[in-house]
């Protein structure tokens, strides 16, 4: 049995192929599932958004602000600058009584090609707000205020904020800190680096936890996953086919993490070469083997229904199909 894989075909002959690692570990963090490299260590990048705002929650700042689902949906986001992702930013924002400008997070083109052409159309100019981790920044600037440290520099390694992040992180992936790597995020703020095992076992958790700030993310992500992602983004659709029984958050350089929170799995994966066409295939393909594995039939169909995120046609420049971009291999399951 080969691991799996992620393979570009042109014509009839595979001319690329992307390497998959994948951890997949029940509530207890036993590993019961592997391809490549499961003790992988990369970075977690956005897929770890949901632990860096767990403490946003758990101290109580989400309640002193009052913030909405909606908006806690937002700060476990890689958003599309939608219009509902950029009120949700403004909203939180007016909450905290702060400018856009406090946001350390950069301007991008946004993720979504539809808003991304309509803005250049109009002539809008990207700000900070439009940055598709506004949402974890002001999630981040709530905790500050919240226990009255300072916001200058809060999304620096060692402020306040980013330690009281880390703890979060360490003890949901039960990785110690010398086995945590920190560096700087694209989005100018901390990110970890950890094995894949590492990150499933935080996703199990997640999707397990009886926490009062765990269930109240949960609802938050899986009750408003147009908030989570956006119009035909992967997380986005197959949350909303599986309704409260997946979790799924993309990072970038290729990683995904998800869980089946009935079965308490947590899964974790990364395109080796940092692909991100290949992340959100991977995922599909890890969901139906392990589904089938399960004997989850209601599952399946919700898979099926995901808005078809299992393969993505390749076409040139005059939009004509060349080829695909597959799954291939299998999973170890132990």
């Amino acid at each position: 049995m080969s691991d799996l894989r992620i393979e570009a075909t042109r014509g009839e002959l595979v001319e690329s192929v992307h390497r998959v690692s994948v951890a997949v570990v029940d509530r207890t963090g036993r590993l019961v599932a592997e391809s490549g490299d499961p003790d992988l260590v990369t970075f977690w990048r956005s897929a770890a958004k949901p632990f860096q705002a767990m403490p946003l929650v758990m101290d109580g700042a989400a309640d002193r602000f009052g913030l909405t689902p909606r908006e806690l949906a937002l700060c476990c986001a890689s958003h599309s600058s939608e219009p509902e992702h950029l009120a949700a930013t403004d909203s939180i924002l007016n909450k905290l009584d702060l400018p856009e400008s406090a946001l350390a997070c950069g301007p991008h083109t946004p993720l979504s090609p539809v808003v991304a052409e309509d803005i250049a159309r109009r002539g809008i100019k990207p700000t900070p707000r439009w940055s598709n981790c506004s949402g974890k920044h002001a999630g981040m600037l709530a905790l500050a205020l919240h226990h009255g440290w300072p916001i200058e520099g809060y999304n620096t390694l060692g402020h306040p904020v980013q330690e009281r992040i880390l703890t979060e992180v360490m003890r949901s992936t039960q990785v110690s800190r010398d086995d945590v790597f920190c560096a700087v995020d694209g989005c100018n703020t901390v990110c970890f680096g950890l094995p894949l095992r590492g990150m499933a076992t935080g996703y199990a958790d997640f999707a397990t936890s009886p926490e009062s700030a765990a269930t109240r993310l949960r609802e938050a992500m899986t009750g408003n996953p147009d908030m989570v992602g956006g119009r035909a983004r992967p997380c986005t659709d197959l949350m909303a086919a599986f309704g409260s029984g997946l979790i799924a958050k993309i990072g970038a350089e290729g990683v995904y993490s998800a869980a089946l929170t009935q079965h308490g799995l947590g899964i974790s994966l990364k395109a080796e070469d940092g692909d991100m066409r290949s992340a959100p295939i991977a995922l599909v393909a890890v969901l139906a083997r392990l589904l089938d594995w399960l004997g989850d039939g209601s599952g399946t169909v919700a898979l099926g229904s995901g808005g078809h995120h299992d393969r993505l046609s390749i076409r040139n420049t005059r939009g004509i199909v060349t080829g695909v971009l597959r799954a291939a291999g299998d999973l170890r399951f132990l």
